[in-house]
């Protein structure tokens, strides 16, 4: 599952780089979002270990 969570953050990622490229930084920006969302929902669900950072991570209790 964690597998999963990075391959769809980094694909996002990619995505946002493509758009920064194309000069369409509305979607690269959004892209960057959805992308960290990945991060976080794994991190949430304790996928990736990011030790306590709760400041860039929303992490469960």
């Amino acid at each position: 599952m964690a597998d999963d969570f990075y391959r769809m953050a980094k694909a996002y990622f990619n995505d946002a780089g493509h758009f920064f490229d194309e000069g369409d930084h509305v979607n690269a920006f959004a892209c960057v979002n959805y992308a960290h969302g990945w991060l976080d929902a794994g991190a949430r669900l304790g996928l990736f270990d990011v030790g306590e950072d709760d400041q860039l991570f929303t992490l469960s209790e």
